[in-house]
């Protein structure tokens, strides 16, 4: 039936395969852009542009990576980024995967107690608003890294689009109105003078670029080296400085991406390739549907009182045990292959019950034996030639640190937050930290980004990832399950209300009015805490499926401006 459905609709979306499916805001739309040989999808129409043309000028989904990461910098700029880092997880055609780690860093200059007052206490708004709240950016490391060990297309040809895009300008969408105008009374906080976010923009206003245009074309003149050295390193180093940050050019030049061995693991007949720490994404996401596994979900039904409490009991769990036991693994040991072994995943989950709720202050961190703003962006690339990737980049916060640079052109990151900065406290997330992910100068903050891709019987099947800070595991979880346990299309799971628990505070969070009240009373009824109105947005996911004749269909999420490009 799914394929005649398939079958039906492709003639009517392929007469425009250059645009993506309109994103109305709602869930009635029901299958997303098919096409037969390749498909970017990211949270701008002018980077997922950007990314197909490359792959139709013959670049694969390596130089597509490389052009989309940058398209987003100009595009998006509440999350898309030169000043912050990512990760992206890649699988090639004949099978081979990897990772990358571009993750920000902390200065040279960092202490641990850096942002606590002579009483201990954390100074509100130091690790997340202005200079020292920056963490020493990776982005432009991670694609030139990427490009040069996997890429097949001259870098002329990656960075000129983008160049012309910062020159050209990018229309304003509604929804970025809306945000320019939410953060606006942040940016004079973070900012000695006027930047152009100060104006009031409205939606079919174009915002030109022309600053980011030139430090672009001085990183297509010299390499990575354009930005971590001369001029751009000079006037960035100087500019975070004179606004009370501790970055130097010794912090930009001595940046080095590092190429991770992603984390694997099985459920049913897919086998998951996700992001390994400092990313917390790939462990966590392991944790839960491996806790989950033994349990049949299909037949409770989708968002269903027993499924909503499996998945919440194992979301509870895992994200305790990363509050205790993740970091940065070139900095401490982080026991990864004892936090996802099934005797020790099965005896977390023996103390959990369908008659009532667990309490979080009930769960602790697991025994084992030692042998990631809110807002962030995701895009999801495979080519013609049968490669993909799943890549998430992020500033943290909305607009990062609210600190632009003029002269430069771009907004920069505020990921020291996403640091423990007083072990046990919550950062803006909420997320409790431990020891393992303190602060140490050069060491990489913990993250729940969780690019992911997905195989089904030894073949690719899925690119997926999102933003959402601490809910990035628990969307990438659920858009997985509505595909593969309640036979979704890559749309309709996408579309599909979500839900989210961290283990503290101890609630579920629901994207509001989606949700059957009875549902939600029942839920009561056993103990749990509904919170309908601290996320009225749960991830914006974008995802790519295989479908069964190997064309692809693109999940673009209608919560954002996210759009699905192909041909």
């Amino acid at each position: 039936m799914k394929k005649l459905i398939y079958f039906l609709i492709i003639p009517l979306l392929l007469i425009s395969c250059k645009k993506a499916t309109d994103n109305k805001e709602s869930t009635e739309q029901s299958i997303g852009l098919i096409t037969k040989n390749a498909m970017v999808v990211s949270a701008r129409v002018e980077a997922s542009q950007i990314g197909s043309d490359i792959l139709k000028k013959g670049g694969n989904a390596f130089d597509a990576m490389a052009a989309t990461e940058l398209a987003l910098a100009v595009a998006y700029p509440y999350a898309g980024n030169i000043g912050g880092g990512g990760f992206m997880v890649y699988r090639k055609a004949n099978g081979d995967i990897g990772a990358i780690d571009y993750r920000e860093k902390a200065p040279l200059a960092s202490t641990k107690n850096m942002f606590l007052d002579e009483n201990g206490d954390v100074i509100p708004g130091k690790s997340t608003l202005g200079a020292m709240a920056v963490g020493v950016p990776g982005t432009v490391a991670g694609v030139f890294a990427v490009h040069e060990k996997l890429g097949s297309l001259p870098i002329e040809d990656i960075l000129k689009p983008v160049i012309e895009l910062a020159y050209r300008g990018v229309i304003v969408t509604e929804k970025q109105e809306k945000r320019i105008a939410q953060y606006q009374p942040l940016f004079p906080k973070a900012n000695k003078d006027s930047i152009p976010f100060d104006k009031h923009w409205k939606a079919k206003d174009t915002i030109k670029y022309p600053e980011l245009a030139k430090t672009l074309e001085r990183i297509l003149t010299n390499g990575r080296d354009g930005f971590y050295k001369g001029e751009t390193a000079k006037t960035l180093a100087k500019f975070i400085q004179d606004n009370g940050g501790i970055i130097t050019e010794e912090d930009l030049a001595n940046y080095e991406v590092k190429w991770r061995t992603p984390v694997t693991f099985t459920y049913d007949d897919l086998r998951i390739i996700s992001m390994s720490p400092p990313s917390s994404g790939g462990v966590c996401l392991a944790q839960i549907m491996k806790m989950i596994e033994p349990y049949n979900l299909s037949e409770y039904g989708h968002n269903s009182v027993k499924a909503i409490q499996v998945i919440t009991e194992a979301e509870r769990r895992a994200y305790a045990d990363r509050s205790y036991y993740l970091g940065d693994p070139d900095f401490v040991e982080v026991p990864i292959k004892n936090l996802i072994n099934e005797a020790y995943l099965k005896e977390r989950m023996s103390t959990f019950s369908f008659e009532k709720a667990t309490l979080s202050s009930d769960v602790s961190h697991g025994n084992i034996q030692i042998i990631e703003s809110d807002e962030t962006t995701h895009y999801s690339i495979v080519d013609q030639f049968g490669n993909a990737i799943s890549a998430t980049t992020t500033l943290n916060g909305a607009y990062g640190s609210k600190l632009y640079c003029s002269e430069l052109g771009f907004f920069l990151n505020n990921e020291m937050d996403d640091f423990s900065s007083k072990p046990g406290e919550p950062n803006m997330f909420g997320l409790i930290g431990a020891e393992a992910n303190s602060i140490v100068p050069e060491k990489r903050m913990l993250s729940s980004m969780t690019p992911t891709i997905v195989e089904k019987n030894g073949e690719l099947f899925m690119s997926v990832g999102t933003p959402g800070g601490s809910r990035i595991i628990t969307s990438v979880l659920q858009t997985i399950l509505n595909v593969h346990e309640f036979n979704m299309t890559m749309q309709e799971a996408v579309n599909a209300p979500r839900f989210h628990h961290q283990w503290l505070p101890d609630e579920i969070r629901m994207e509001p009015n989606l949700f059957d009240k009875s549902i939600i009373n029942q839920l009561q009824k056993l103990g749990y805490i509904i919170n309908e109105q601290d996320s009225p947005i749960i991830g914006k996911v974008d995802g790519i499926l295989v479908l069964d004749d190997k064309s692809y269909e693109g999940g673009a999420d209608y919560r954002g401006d996210d759009t699905a490009i192909g041909f």
